[in-house]
């Protein structure tokens, strides 16, 4: 046997004694501490891990470290050149960031390695080429039109020494001296290099790992548990059961129903639910530790979907019963509004669970300090919130902890409850060690909340012009064990049932309902891409019974400046559906004068296609009469440069780099001299959650503000050293400029500090006011707002749907940063896409089926239609700039214009999703 390899990485010579059973992955990241190279599923399935061995690309997370020897390894660490202090970079990890292909950065080593490894064989690749190269790495922020023309770009200037063309992006027709231009992500570099840390790449000295002991039934009492064996095993630090919490015993984000373990005699709700948690000396151990606990379940009958879990006869999950909330809309009258209707549609979708596959898996470090306090390294989207349900547990004030937010690997709503923080924290007070908890992909998989699944029966009732008057829904849906965000989401989904559409008269009753399914909370569309996709299904019948052009349809129907929306609101402003309608019909029929007749391709005849259509509308911000606060302070430092802070969660989707500009706009300095640090409760101030496309709004504002009262705090001292008005003062071009004279920022500091006055301010930015549903009002402080065009392809002997192309227009208000805007609508449209044709989080009578990433079909680029992205801008006064939001409102509508169009190219209306190829090929069959 082995005891030695030898190999060469990055151009360096490592002897390393042998590990049994190690991979290449985990000698590169443990042993060599080059951690640019991630593990996302450790199944060869995502493709992060890619390296270069002897040139050829490698899955590492699956290939031996024993056959690297003898053989010379490239990772992403060794692309750039390094001379003296300066790094230049690969022209390909120039091209990424240049055009805009790196969102939240952990798959980007592994899209990197693989691409530089097809140029070298292959200068001039063709797109069909590079997509093939690529077909295996996968990217959940799915920027791959962004990826593709990145390579693309980087080929031509290895090719010929020119430079590297620029992206085509259009700026905001708002644009300012900074905001509204294309700009750099600030953290791009370092996540085109490697150098960007995420929470599995951090390691404390004398370090344990941890790993819960899952209960693995769906529906059971726990009536015994052993852990003596797990105690005694060598190596074993501690194990703790529900016995051992010296706080409370559950934690939620609006309800405390969840449990952080399980105790003897208490119900299990699913299969995810934490009976006992270990902490030993190394991740094998703990693994073996957790095996050797044994429990007895005296297990119970199943719910398996909210329609069930009304039912009388059905057993109770919680104290409260089985319906988490009963969420009604009401407007006008409907019995009126059905009367007076000339048609009549009425009709039932389904919806799937969905995962969110983030590519970083949950990890959480909690490392006790010797003052008592508690720190923990994690990727969460509400810091805060995980500091005071950390807290809870523990028994301690919230003082006592601090959340170190770390980059996050993909979140879109699925990093927002707690995954590991609380158990690694009890495992490190008991201990008093640092304790690394990591999730696996299968566990991933299997304990975070999902997309709600939804029954959505809809009754629309219209005149024969084509002016809908009535509209009914009706909701169920499956919030899975534990409510989580499950109350909100399906308000969203309720309000938003009846789509963005001027109607007098709507009703909408939703049961969010309690099952023994995983929990299901937020995630991009938060409820909305659900109800999307039932509505404007119905408005293609609508449009189909009366013979309306669809466009027209909902062009006559469209909510506008005036409307009053289904809760009540009145619209006075920033409402840019119709133009969004308009801006995509104008590019849709560019393409093909008739969109919505089928056509045959004259070489093979069983390729059909067709265009459909679909809109959509999302709120920005909490609304319902939450108060909606985001807080940010910024710095002047005696270099010149700024720090704008807030705990404000940067998933990828580009706060960072708003909270960046802003600044730098209202301070008249290069974007370069402005630093950003968030997710620190110790070193930022609250800056809320993130979801609801709420931080360009909110943490984009309290930034902007901050900047302004930081001016004006500088000019205020000018003005009184120079006895000058402050409104001569200006702030441009990196200076203050006061009469003829101009002042550096860091002179400023540092005689305002020597006349001890901080150059420092912080600023609580709250939203306009809303009012809870069923109070009339404004419901919401601002929406969003979008249309879509998707061609598709349909082979009628297989039934296999490709999605050709994707117009989509989305009124954002104001894009602060248009190149971060393109990436958000392209990873938001393939979102989208996934959702309707290909994913499905499969779970049967509560147990977990898709339990590995290969058994959730999601979209790779191969998959990837031609997305052609329109800007509308219609400004939210209160906005930053007029900015609102596009993190969900991209993605909403694409299911539906999917859908329609493979009924306006074949004839098959699919009121269930995800797509079954084989049921279009059935009912294709039975109609020949």
């Amino acid at each position: 046997m082995r005891k030695e390899i030898t190999l060469t990485v990055n151009n360096k010579e490592y002897t390393l004694p042998v590990k049994p059973g190690e991979m290449l992955a985990t000698l590169l990241r443990q042993r060599l501490r080059l951690t640019g190279t991630k593990i996302g599923c450790d199944e060869a399935e995502c493709g992060a891990c890619t390296v270069l061995v002897d040139g050829e690309p490698m899955m590492s997370c699956i290939y031996p470290a024993e056959r690297a020897d003898g053989k010379t390894i490239l990772t992403i660490e060794g692309l750039a050149e390094q001379v003296y202090e300066v790094i230049k970079l690969h022209p390909l990890q120039e091209a990424f960031v240049q055009h805009g292909a790196v969102q939240c950065g952990f798959c980007i080593p592994g899209q990197i390695m693989t691409a530089y490894a097809l140029l070298k064989r292959n200068p001039n690749p063709t797109s069909d080429e590079i997509r093939y190269a690529l077909k295996d790495t996968l990217c959940r922020c799915a920027g791959y039109p962004s990826i593709e023309n990145a390579i693309l770009a980087a080929a031509h200037t290895l090719r010929t020494g020119e430079p590297l063309p620029a992206p085509k992006v259009p700026d905001s027709i708002h644009s300012h001296a900074v905001v509204g231009l294309t700009h750099i992500r600030p953290d791009a570099i370092e996540k085109v290099t490697g150098k960007a840390i995420f929470t599995d790449d951090l390691v404390f000295d004398d370090m344990l790992y941890a790993c819960a002991k899952r209960a693995l039934v769906p529906h059971a009492i726990l009536k015994s548990l052993d852990i003596s064996k797990a105690q005694k095993l060598e190596g074993v630090a501690a194990v703790l059961t529900a016995e051992d919490i010296p706080g409370e015993h559950t934690h939620g984000l609006v309800i405390f129903d969840w449990p952080a373990i399980v105790g003897i005699g208490e119900r299990i709700r699913y299969v995810g639910d934490t009976i006992a948690i270990v902490a030993a000396e190394t991740p094998e151990i703990v693994e073996q530790a957790v095996d050797l606990i044994e429990a007895e379940f005296e297990l119970l009958p199943v719910i398996s979907n909210p329609v069930q879990a009304l039912q009388d006869d059905q057993p109770q999950l919680h104290e409260n019963g089985n319906l988490l909330k009963h969420i009604k809309v009401r407007k006008g009258n409907m019995d009126a509004g059905f009367e007076n209707a000339d048609v009549i549609i009425e009709h039932t979708y389904h919806t799937q669970i969905a995962d969110h596959a983030f590519m970083e898996p949950e990890c959480s470090i909690a490392v006790p300090r010797p003052d008592g306090r508690m720190e923990i390294y994690v990727g969460s989207q509400i810091p805060y919130q995980d500091r005071s349900q950390v807290a809870r547990v523990l028994g301690w004030d919230e003082n006592r902890v601090r959340i170190v937010g770390q980059k996050v690997g993909g979140g879109f709503g699925g990093k927002e409850d707690i995954a590991g923080q609380i158990h690694s924290a009890l495992l490190a007070n008991e201990t008093q060690r640092p304790v690394k908890l990591l999730f696996n992909r299968h566990e991933s998989l299997m304990v975070h909340p999902k997309r709600h699944a939804t029954q959505i029966r809809i009754k629309l009732g219209a005149k024969s012009d084509g002016r809908i008057i009535a509209i009914l829904t009706e909701l169920f849906g499956d919030t899975g064990a534990y409510a989580s965000l499950g109350e909100k989401v399906m308000t969203r989904a309720t309000t938003h049932s009846a789509g963005p559409y001027d109607v007098e008269n709507v009703r909408a009753d939703c049961y969010a309902m309690y099952t023994n399914n995983p929990p299901a909370g937020a995630f991009r569309g938060f409820g909305v891409t659900q109800s999307a996709f039932a509505v404007e299904s119905t408005i293609d019948m609508l449009a189909e019974k009366l013979n309306i052009d669809p466009v027209e349809l909902r062009r006559m129907n469209a909510l506008h400046v005036g409307s009053i929306t289904n809760t009540g609101q009145v619209l006075t402003e920033s409402v840019g559906l119709v133009e969004c309608i308009d801006r995509v019909e104008k590019e849709m029929l560019t393409r093909n004068a008739k969109p919505f007749e089928p056509v045959v391709d004259p070489d093979n005849p069983h390729l059909v296609r067709s265009w459909g259509f679909a809109v959509a509308y999302k709120n920005t911000g909490l609304g319902g009469g939450a108060p909606d606060i985001s807080n940010a302070d910024i710095e002047m430092f005696e270099d010149g440069t700024f720090e704008i802070r807030s705990s404000a969660a940067e998933l990828g989707q580009g706060l960072v780099t708003v909270m960046q500009l802003v600044v730098s706009e209202e301070l008249g300095v290069p974007p370069q001299q402005v630093r950003v640090l968030v997710m620190d409760t110790d070193l930022t101030p609250n800056g809320g959650p993130t979801t609801a496309s709420r931080q360009t709004y909110l943490t984009g504002n309290a930034s902007r503000y901050a900047a302004i009262a930081l001016r004006n705090s500088i000019s205020a001292y000018l003005a009184e050293q120079f006895d000058i008005d402050p409104g001569l003062i200006q702030f441009k071009d990196g200076f203050v400029h006061l009469r003829s004279k101009k002042i550096s920022f860091g002179e400023i500091a540092s005689e305002m500090k020597r006349m001890g006055q901080m150059p420092r301010a912080l600023y609580e930015y709250e939203a306009p006011k809303t009012q809870p549903l069923g109070t009339g009002g404004d419901m919401h402080f601002a929406y969003s707002f979008a249309a879509q065009a998707a061609e598709v392809e349909v082979n009628t002997l297989t039934g296999e749907v490709k999605v050709l192309n994707v117009i989509t227009a989305n009124d954002v208000g104001m894009a602060v940063n248009p190149l971060g805007l393109q990436g958000q609508v392209e990873g938001g449209v393939m979102m989208g896409l996934g959702y309707c044709l290909t994913e499905e989080f499969i779970v049967k009578d509560g147990y977990v089926v898709t339990d590995y990433l290969a058994r959730y079909r999601m979209p790779g680029i191969m998959l990837t239609p031609k997305i052609t992205a329109i800007i509308v801008e219609h400004p939210a006064a209160e906005g930053p700039y007029g900015a609102k939001g596009v993190g969900e409102i991209c993605s909403i509508p694409t299911a539906p214009a999917i859908t329609n169009a493979i009924y306006n190219a074949v004839g098959v209306r699919f009121d269930r999703i995800p797509v079954d190829q084989e049921v279009i090929a059935k009912a294709l069959w039975q109609l020949d």
